[in-house]
């Protein structure tokens, strides 16, 4: 789930760093991916807050399949339904694959390591708030881009170096 950001300037000092953040990860994972041995595919994929059922997900899937090409009537009743049901977040994933291995990784998850000081999984499960890292954040306001690319290396790297060796 995406981390929690109580403060206004915090989330636009957010706005300002994931889309070059999430560039530079796609951009580092490619030279890896270029001098590796493994290969790497994305895929968009839904994210389910913990306490969702299966019957729920499956339901919302159809019902978000029917709305496509739904008369307006229709429509109103299936986003009627759908909002009394969860709602997934949007996601994207890398599957990395090796022979028979397959290792998936959220890069939405890269991005928040990147964009938020001591950012882990553990931060939004708990329902804390995060902090932006502002040392990616120049004294004028604008990205520094040598650390941001700095940062979003690292997080790549510590994707590819927790691979097994082959």
């Amino acid at each position: 789930m995406p981390p929690r950001i109580t403060d206004p300037v915090a989330w636009q000092q957010a706005e300002l760093l994931m889309q070059p953040a999430f560039i530079r990860i796609i951009d580092h994972i490619r030279k890896h991916l270029d001098e590796s041995a493994w290969q790497g595919t994305y895929e968009n994929v839904l994210i389910w807050s913990p306490d969702t059922t299966e019957e729920m997900k499956t339901r919302v899937i159809l019902l978000l399949q029917e709305l496509d090409g739904a008369s307006p009537e229709r429509t109103a009743e299936i986003e009627q339904a759908i909002a009394n049901l969860p709602t997934p977040q949007p996601g994207y994933q890398l599957s990395l694959q090796n022979q028979d291995q397959q290792y998936n990784f959220d890069l939405w998850e890269l991005c928040y390591q990147v964009c938020f000081q001591q950012y882990n999984t553990d931060s939004t499960s708990t329902n804390s708030s995060v902090e932006i890292d502002t040392s990616l954040i120049d004294d004028t306001g604008e990205i520094d881009w040598q650390r941001l690319d700095i940062k979003a290396g690292a997080a790549v790297e510590q994707v590819f170096s927790s691979l097994p060796k082959i």
